[in-house]
């Protein structure tokens, strides 16, 4: 039962928002909305520093920089303005149209993948006109109904299992940026690939920061309090900043193992700053004059594959956690968002901001009591902002949002209980779905192994009948994704 204090009092602004967004038809108020959407931004506005890093440069010739076949370079300031705007964009069509607290922003994973991969072999424009084709055949195979159908195909434990899944991922995430769980220097030499902060030990105060914050929030989640989460987060920002104003710890700038991950917390000596939006539309389709056609084919067919899992995982993870999915077990209105989605990559591509997806990190807002698109809304609004307000949003450390990711995690653990595990033909694939996101830090990659597996033990038992038709052809989609090193090697 929702508490008389957090119920707004009709006024015409509300029965407007009403009767767009549908909040209390979803259990939620515009107080809630409000705070999810904030929550949202701020648990993953880090993507506004790190996908510029990941695929800009600030100048050609320096060690590590990401160069194209031309050695030309993505530079990192004009990265961060289109990051920050396709974001915005596209998570304010996520909500208008999908009426869905899922927020959007370029997909970590396939921005490297970009930058490693393609971007060797091509020019960037001719890379990111790859990305607009890898959106343009996910949105054609949404127009045709077969990617909401493989939505509606997958098996409710199975469901389960990628919500938990995800739940495990976020909360790695969360570990992993803090700096909790490190990799080890020697790794290579070594049966143990991570360990515990420095030495074993916190040994850095980021670190130690986050285990403060994530005991806070811990403690404001389980007494209920309203806004928990984002008083969490803050609480354990102004934290970091009293850190590093005495300690003085800096960036870990790749040299420093004990300093702050992304952004340093502390006051900015200014606010605001103009966008350098000169990316917008610098994109082509010369990678197939460039490249055999063979080699472009895969490259664009492990995109779309990446692509149409990890949002499929990802919105059903969500919207069990939201208790948005159907008594059918079906998401409502699926089609809708899967297009908004597919749009990211085609937007993201455009704007050389990489393909754009929808985010786990969403988790958070919905935790904070998200239901509705107005949350994604205020998410959206806040990402257009942080163009113009890139020193302020700078404020918030990685360290401090982590401990929000663990908190979601947590909670997504809960649908575990969904899975029946006495049944070996579904406690394995959930199993592998649950355990291969977070270790190989793929939702995709889970989700492969979760329905291959699946629909081999059904064959092996006799149950082939009881396997969706769609089932298989995913299945076999994903040995083919999984043999993809084999494939080019056999077929070049």
């Amino acid at each position: 039962m929702t508490p008389v204090s957090d119920v707004e009092q009709p006024t015409g602004r509300t029965s407007r928002l009403e009767r767009l967004f549908r909040i209390s038809e979803r259990g939620s108020t515009v107080g809630r909305e409000l705070r999810g959407g904030l929550v949202t931004f701020v648990t993953m506005s880090y993507i506004i520093v790190l996908n510029p890093l990941i695929l800009g440069s600030f100048v050609a010739d320096s060690p590590g920089a990401k160069v194209d076949v031309l050695g030309n370079i993505l530079p990192v300031a004009q990265v961060a303005a289109v990051t920050a705007l396709v974001a915005g964009v596209m998570t304010l069509l996520m909500g208008l149209v999908a009426n869905f607290p899922f927020a959007i922003a370029t997909g970590l994973g396939i921005n490297t993948l970009v930058a490693v991969t393609f971007a060797p072999l091509m020019t960037w424009p001719e890379a990111m006109g790859l990305v607009v084709i890898d959106g343009l055949i996910i949105m054609l195979l949404v127009a045709t109904g077969f990617r909401t159908a493989v939505f509606n195909a997958v098996p409710p434990e199975l469901k389960a299992a990628i919500a938990v899944g995800i739940g495990l991922f976020i909360a790695f995430i969360g570990f992993v940026d803090s700096g909790l769980v490190r990799r080890l220097p020697d790794a290579a030499n070594t049966t143990v690939p991570v360990g515990l902060g420095i030495g074993g030990s916190i040994a850095s105060w980021p670190t130690a920061v986050f285990a403060v914050g994530l005991l806070i929030t811990g403690i404001l989640v389980a007494r209920g309090v309203r806004a928990g989460i984002l008083i969490g987060v803050v609480t354990t920002t102004a934290i970091a900043i009293v850190v590093e104003a005495i300690a003085q710890v800096g960036p870990s700038a790749g040299t420093n193992p004990k300093g702050w991950s992304l952004s340093v917390p502390a006051l900015p000596d200014s606010i605001v700053g103009l966008p350098d939006l000169s990316l917008v539309g610098d994109f082509s389709f010369g990678a197939f004059a460039r490249l055999d056609f063979i080699t472009v084919a895969l490259l664009i067919f492990t995109l779309v594959l990446a692509n149409f899992f990890d949002a499929m995982g990802t919105m059903t993870g969500l919207g069990k956690q939201a208790g948005l999915i159907g008594p059918d077990g079906q998401l409502p209105k699926v089609g809708r968002a899967l297009m908004v989605e597919g749009a990211g990559a085609v937007v993201g591509g455009a704007a050389s901001s990489s393909s754009n997806t929808v985010y786990v990190e969403s988790a958070a807002g919905i935790a904070e009591g998200a239901r509705t698109g107005l949350a994604n809304v205020v998410t959206g609004l806040l990402f257009l902002a942080a163009m113009f307000f890139t020193p302020l949003y700078l404020v918030v450390p990685i360290e401090a949002a982590a401990p929000a990711l663990v908190i979601v995690g947590a909670l997504m653990m809960r649908q575990i209980a969904e899975i029946d595990f006495t049944d070996f033909r579904i406690a394995l694939p959930a199993f592998l779905t649950i355990v291969v996101m977070p270790f190989t830090y793929s939702i995709a990659n889970g989700i492969g192994a979760g329905f291959i597996s699946y629909v081999l033990l059904a064959v092996a038992t006799g149950r082939r009948h009881a396997v969706h038709p769609l089932m298989w052809v995913v299945a076999v989609a994903f040995v083919g994704y999984f043999a993809i090193g084999p494939l080019k090697l056999l077929l070049g």
